[in-house]
């Protein structure tokens, strides 16, 4: 039934037409209502599509983040069953003070308080009876409706509404593995090891399985009870600037950051009140970005901070977020027409994550398409921008970020950095090294023999260029290596 109503709701929407959006006059409360309806998946793939503002208008994505993944609890005798059958062994010997109150009950998962037999305050996670089934019955669901509207959408073909899917598949399926979310966790724990910044509880590996996790039970205040970081004499000033530090960090130093930190998943610590940080929780959903991505997002970001408007259009097009035919100086006109009433305020004033909607949301005419990651990445900046605004309304992310990308992009073209490079990649660099030559040869012969056959050696030079394209960056990094070298051997000498 509910496939029908999907396809049916589909093809009614569709007449709507599309202009910048999914809808011409969208109505966010309709649509989250009309998801919460279908039940806890579809409300899941509601939370994804808030962030995807390079497709939704600002207003429909602020209706879906209202969305909230709370469900009926399931029964404990099941939630116990499950624990027994995946640690093999009974409740009692392994846990004390099991609490038979959930402290959350989402739509994929339970969690419960318990002690073990040493002591030590914990929780358990355990994935609801069945859930994959579930899971992959609406999924299919979800499939047949962006099949639908590829077909009556006229603007589709930026959408991609099979790819929103598609993506969203990816993401609740990694969340099915619970084994996945626990490595997750210890990971960003092992980037944040002994920093003031941001903790991050401990994994119990050996009562972890694709069903059960089992972690260290946290005490923190949550980041929104601004009385009782009050109470606590908490300095909110340093508080919300190590916010700012923890999402640059993430993204740049660690290259790897958790995505969902909405402030259900945020804690402050009680610790240290005068240099005090977070505690994070939920690290199932997480995101990463290639080198060049990351050095296309700082450039792009220090060309905001900047109001350099001609390098922001150039990297838009160069990047490929827009259409890569689109006129520079209309881009450029666009983005300034876009910002440069917001820095009239005061920079302080300038909320940078709301910033890059209206970039994405006037950039929609030229062809914007974001990767998932960085939607991710737009996504946690929103929320950790939003909280240290919360926490400490002066909040200045400007003066913080732009030393650090300043300093970051510095780094990138060091010859420490380039050093590491080589290091680390020595034995690939040599191998691709070795095999250059022999590579360049058999080109030359083939290009020889380019005018003898044309169409046959058409094809040809095109994979050849595809294989160059691939090989430049490291044929830069020997060559730099080599300069490197024999300038500390010169040095040396």
């Amino acid at each position: 039934m509910n496939f029908f109503i999907i396809i049916i709701e589909s093809l009614k929407m569709s007449f709507l037409g599309i202009r910048h959006g999914i809808f011409r006059n969208p109505d966010g409360k309709k649509i989250a209502k009309y998801l919460e309806s279908l039940g806890p998946i579809f409300i899941k793939f509601g939370q994804l599509l808030s962030t995807r503002t390079d497709i939704l208008d600002i207003n429909t994505a602020k209706e879906l983040q209202e969305l909230t993944d709370s469900c009926k609890p399931f029964s404990v005798a099941k939630l116990k069953e499950i624990i027994e059958k995946e640690l093999g062994s009974p409740i009692n010997k392994m846990f004390n003070d099991f609490d038979d109150t959930p402290l959350a009950a989402a739509s994929l998962a339970q969690v419960h308080s318990a002690k073990l037999p040493n002591g030590k305050n914990i929780v358990i996670k355990v994935l609801r009876p069945n859930i994959e089934k579930e899971v992959k019955k609406n999924l299919r669901l979800l499939k047949a409706a962006a099949k639908v509207c590829t077909y009556f959408y006229s603007e589709s073909h930026r959408i991609k509404p099979v790819e929103v899917v598609k993506d969203y598949e990816s993401t609740i399926l990694r969340e099915l593995d619970l084994r996945l979310e626990a490595a997750n966790t210890n990971l960003t724990r092992k980037n944040f090891a002994n920093s003031e910044e941001l903790y991050i509880p401990e994994v119990y590996w050996e009562m972890t399985t694709s069903r059960v996790m089992v972690l260290e039970e946290i005490d923190g205040i949550p980041c929104t009870d601004i009385e009782e970081i009050n109470k606590h004499g908490i300095n909110k000033k340093r508080l919300a600037e190590n916010g700012v530090m923890i999402f640059l960090n993430q993204v740049f130093r660690d290259n790897f950051f958790h995505a969902d930190m909405h402030p259900g998943n945020i804690f402050v610590s009680k610790k240290n009140p005068n240099t005090p940080g977070y505690i994070a929780i939920d690290c199932a959903i997480t995101g990463s970005l290639s080198n060049d991505e990351r050095y296309i997002l700082a450039r792009m970001l220090q060309a905001v901070i900047k109001q350099n408007y001609k390098s922001l259009a150039q990297l838009f097009i160069s990047s490929e977020w827009v259409n890569p035919s689109s006129n520079v100086i209309e881009l450029e006109n666009t983005l300034r027409a876009c910002c440069e009433p917001i820095f009239e305020k005061p920079l302080s004033e300038i909320e940078f994550g709301k910033l890059l909607l209206y970039l994405f949301q006037s950039t929609r005419p030229f062809g914007l398409s974001l990767q998932p990651s960085l939607v991710l990445l737009q996504k946690t900046l929103i929320h950790i921008e939003g909280m240290g605004r919360q926490i400490y309304p002066e909040l200045d992310f400007w003066g913080l970020a732009e030393p650090y990308l300043d300093n970051w992009l510095s780094e990138q073209f060091s010859p420490l950095k380039i050093k590491d490079f080589i290091l680390e990649n020595k034995d690939e660099l040599m191998l691709k090294a070795s095999e250059m030559p022999g590579f360049i040869y058999e080109a030359l012969d083939e290009i020889r023999g380019y005018s003898k056959n044309k169409r046959i050696y058409e094809e040809k030079i095109h994979i050849m260029q595809m294989q160059l394209q691939k090989e430049k960056y490291i044929i830069r990094f020997i060559g730099v290596g080599i300069i490197v070298l024999c300038g500390i051997f010169l040095m040396l000498t």
